[in-house]
């Protein structure tokens, strides 16, 4: 049984105090992995995977983002910052991995990052690279880069007119609203993040996970999409760093496999030695939660067991 703790530490926005989860495993832990978690949910979703892993040896953490989950303390649900808060979530993201290896130094350490979190994992590849013996992109994808300035420029100019704390029901149209249409007739709202009913009832009654995001947080992830879809980033990446990405390929974010392909392109394009892909027929946003996320399960523990014995010291 895995051993569950909560903690806090300082934000680099010099103002939060971000949450943090941790599952322990009976023992000295075999890695770590920290879990990146996506938009409008938050690092406890994660409880039921951090079991397994821990259960197979592994300590398993992630942290709250600002705006989401128990690091809001101020009501500002889906807000990352005034300015350059995609730089304060990978940097929070960061300052979570330097206390963990404190905590366990000499131990292999993986990220996870799940959807708006893997673009936040893949930030953290072009910004500390070399800092991480490998990393699992989960449900990850890229619009094409006109769309993304499109984007863009629409959250800003709402920024610009209503303020960076402002929801748009148009922008949330156009980007999560817009994931469901391919499963219509639709049961709810979010019949696209997987087949099973449960997780999907859970999820819309989750109050940390019914919020919308504002403005200002799409300004600051259609920043982070540009970036690590560019030159300056991709090519500050180590090659030596093991990638993994999994979907589901009917995965809206991902467009059914077509956006990871992608990605993956941008990690062979730069050299990436260990490089792997995995679409599930039939899998939509999140397979950590599919109806066969047992087979999932195995795959990615499969997948770290490997690198665990090539990682470096």
């Amino acid at each position: 049984m895995a051993d569950f703790q909560e903690f806090f530490y300082p934000s680099k926005d010099g103002v939060h105090r971000i949450h943090a989860s941790l599952w322990l495993p009976e023992g000295r832990p075999r890695a770590v992995v920290q879990i990146v978690h996506g938009v409008a949910e938050y690092a406890g979703r994660y409880g039921h995977f951090a079991r397994y892993l821990a259960d197979h040896g592994f300590a398993v953490c992630g942290e709250d983002h600002l705006g989401h989950g128990k690091t809001v303390d101020d009501g500002k649900y889906g807000y990352f910052g005034k300015k350059d808060g995609w730089t304060l979530v990978t940097a929070d993201v960061r300052q979570l991995r330097v206390l963990m290896g404190e905590r366990f130094p000499g131990a292999p350490y993986f990220l996870l990052g799940h959807s708006m979190g893997s673009f936040l994992a893949r930030t953290y590849l072009c910004k500390y690279p070399g800092t991480v013996d490998g990393c699992i992109l989960s449900g990850t994808g890229q619009e094409p880069p006109a769309l993304v300035a499109a984007g863009k420029t629409a959250a800003s100019a709402v920024c610009a007119l209503r303020g960076p704390e402002a929801v748009s029901g148009l922008i949330d149209r156009l980007s999560l609203g817009a994931y469901n249409k391919q499963f219509k007739p639709n049961r709810t709202t979010a019949d696209w993040i997987c087949r099973d009913e449960a997780v999907v009832d859970a999820y819309l009654k989750d109050p940390f996970c019914t919020f919308k995001p504002t403005a200002g947080m799409f300004r600051d992830m259609m920043e982070g999409l540009q970036y690590i879809s560019g030159e300056e980033g991709l090519a500050n990446m180590d090659p030596r760093t093991p990638v993994y990405l999994f979907s589901g390929d009917q995965d809206p974010v991902g467009a059914n496999g077509a956006g990871v392909r992608t990605v993956y392109g941008f990690f062979q394009a730069h050299g990436t030695r260990d490089l792997t892909m995995k679409l599930y027929p039939g899998g939509r946003h999140e397979m950590l939660n599919e109806i066969n996320k047992g087979e999932v399960y195995a795959d990615v523990l499969d997948w770290l067991e490997q690198r665990i014995e090539r990682a470096r010291p």
